[in-house]
This record gives C-alpha cells, sequence and structure tokens, in this order.
C-alpha cells in the first residue's frame, strides 16, 4: 500500500510517500529560522508557514518518490497532538485530497507515530535488524516525554509520563538561559562536550520511582546554579557553561535511561525503542546502548533524520490503521490539540 502521509503538528512541514517501513519520497520544511528571533514557536507564524509550503512539499514529494497521485492508494495525517492552528493545515489539506481523488484516509497520533520511527528504512538502503515486538518505547521531545509497553504498532499501553516539563523542554529552557538560543538541544550538547558532567551535582528527578518524569525542579537547579555563579557575565562557550551544560544533560539522560532500561527488564521484553527529538543527542544514545547490553536488549534507535518530527512514521503508522480500518476520517474529522496515547 502506498500512502501518502502529511504532517503539520508544530513547527515542520513535512510530506511522505511510505510504503511499509520503506521510505520512497519525503520532504521536511524546517519552520527554526522563522521562530529563533522570539526564542520559541509562535503559533500564527507556524499556521502560515505550514499553508505556505504544504502544496509544493506534496508536489516535491510525488517528483522524488516517480509517481505521481494516481498512484496513491490512501492517504495519512498528524491529527493531534499539536498546535491546533498548524493541525488543521496538513488536516484539511488531507481531507480535500481524499475529497477529490476518493482515497481513504486516517488521522495518526503523532506522539505514537515517534515510537515506530527506528522501523523506518529509506528506499534502496538494506534491510536491517528492527525492533521486535513486544517492546519498550521512550518517545522525548519539545512537548512529551512518554514511556510504553507496545505489544503491536495498534497496542500501547503508557507505562509513564512527565508530570511537569518535557525533557525537550528543559533543555530547550536550559539552553535560553545559558544564552546558546533556540533551539535548545543541540546547543547543549555541543557545549556540554568542553565539560565536566560531575561540576554540578543536579537531582535526578524520580530516577528510582516508578516511571513517571519530572524535569521542572532539575530546570530550577540549573537556573540557580547559573544565578548563584554570577554566570550572566561569562563568555560565550566558558568553561564554567560548558560544566554547567554538561552536569544537566548528564542528569536528563541518566533519568530517561534509568527509567527505559528498568522498563525492560520489568516488562521481560528484547527490544527497547528511543524516539522524537531528544532521541538525536549522541550521549543519550550512547549510554541507552551501554546501559542495555549486560541484559542483551536491542536498542532500537531513531535514525537522527526521523528524531524531528515528520511525514514518513505518519505514513508508516497509518498504514497499519487503514489496513486495521481503524480511526478513519471523513470531513467533519477535527484537529485534536490533547491526545494522550490510548485514547
Amino acid at each position: 500500500m502506498l500512502v501518502l502521509a502529511l504532517e503539520s503538528s508544530c513547527d515542520e512541514t513535512a510530506a511522505a510517500l511510505v510504503e511499509g517501513p520503506v521510505v520512497r519520497g519525503e520532504v521536511v520544511r524546517s519552520q527554526t529560522d522563522l521562530h529563533m528571533a522570539y526564542g520559541g514557536v509562535v503559533p500564527e507564524i507556524a499556521s502560515r508557514a505550514h499553508l505556505e509550503a504544504a502544496d509544493s512539499l506534496v508536489v516535491e514529494t510525488l517528483k522524488r518518490a516517480g509517481v505521481g497521485l494516481g498512484d496513491v492508494d490512501a492517504l495519512a495525517v498528524t491529527q493531534g497532538p499539536g498546535l491546533v492552528g498548524s493541525l488543521l493545515v496538513a488536516l484539511n489539506f488531507a481531507k480535500g485530497l481524499s475529497m477529490s481523488l476518493g482515497l481513504p484516509l486516517t488521522g495518526v497520533n503523532h506522539v505514537q507515530a515517534h515510537a515506530l520511527a527506528p522501523f523506518l528504512r529509506r528506499a534502496g538502503d538494506p534491510e536491517r535488524r528492527v525492533p521486535e515486538y513486544p517492546l519498550v518505547a521512550l518517545v522525548a521531545s519539545g512537548g512529551h516525554t512518554s514511556l510504553f509497553l507496545v505489544r503491536s504498532p495498534l497496542d500501547f499501553v503508557v507505562l509513564g509520563r512527565t508530570v511537569d516539563d518535557a525533557a525537550g523542554e528543559a533543555f530547550d529552557k536550559s539552553a535560553k538561559l545559558m544564552g546558546l538560543g533556540y533551539p535548545g538541544g543541540a546547543a547543549v550538547e555541543r557545549l556540554a562536550r568542553d565539560g565536566d558532567k560531575k561540576a554540578f551535582k543536579f537531582p535526578r528527578p524520580l530516577a528510582r520511582e516508578g516511571f513517571d518524569f519530572s524535569f521542572s525542579g532539575l530546570k530550577t537547579s540549573v537556573q540557580t546554579a547559573y544565578q548563584k555563579g554570577n554566570m550572566d557575565d561569562e563568555p560565550e562557550g566558558s568553561r564554567r557553561l560548558a560544566d554547567l551544560a554538561a552536569s544537566f544533560q548528564a542528569a536528563v539522560v541518566d533519568v530517561l535511561v534509568a527509567k527505559l532500561a528498568r522498563a525492560a527488564k520489568v516488562h521481560g521484553v528484547r527490544s527497547a525503542v528511543l524516539a522524537g527529538g531528544v532521541a538525536a543527542n549522541g550521549e543519550l544514545r550512547r549510554r541507552l546502548v551501554e546501559a542495555l547490553a549486560p541484559a542483551d536488549v536491542f536498542a532500537g534507535l531513531s535514525e537522527p533524520r526521523w528524531c524531528q518530527d515528520n511525514a514518513a512514521m505518519i505514513g508508516y503508522l497509518g498504514g497499519f490503521q487503514l489496513e486495521a480500518r481503524h480511526n478513519i476520517l471523513d470531513l467533519s474529522a477535527e484537529a485534536r490539540h490533547r491526545w494522550p496515547v490510548g485514547e
């Protein structure tokens, strides 16, 4: 089944053509430059940029795959969660295509799709080892930090989620505090490479308690250390700022790795998946592989290109939903700003 998928949940506009796990063509247009001056995503600007990009991205995706609209079998679109104004752009575009082409359309949960990104591969790439079901999956991004037991692509059980700030949000806010700009995750990682992760003794919130996450207190600890150290006048990239970044990153990584590894042990699975924007962090990826190896648990890591928001993962999960006739949309379908996995 050749699925044309669309994604516009936040500040990336994306389209992809997916056949099973094989991505035959995709385009992702980032809006980072548009939002950088504001230190975060401005919803009105994001929606307008999605409107300007949607049509051309579909055309370019079809061109890259070497097919036409007549070759498409079905459609998938991110229905939520996300910014309502942004979600509506791809959703309404997809509904229009569905009506005009007479093709079925399914609405996909963006967070659930992230968890399946490690199964994707590009057309022409050799098959590689992929996770096996049942598995545990951690999706960590700017808006979400959730841990799941995944029995199949359509069978998710929530084990834990953040009770306050998401991991990616903590990265972004700490980066802003240190004058690193937006987006903050990659900037913190770069600075942390030159720092001492033991320089500051930050807490590991809830690291040994259940499967929920909390990063608000850690973010406050970073702010307190910054203020007590009078770091406002520190030059960009200074050793003290590098130590602060490294110590903060180590705290986040310790928590994420500990909970995902413990979930794999408790549920007796042989695969553990790491996905979402924070999953692009090299230190987190390295530490997770090291933590899982002694227990012979396979670490399913999303390729960095599919850690960011993308339409390929939407099309992949959408294919399973279409086959099962799950969440097939009509013209009355609405965007879902909040959509907890499992509802």
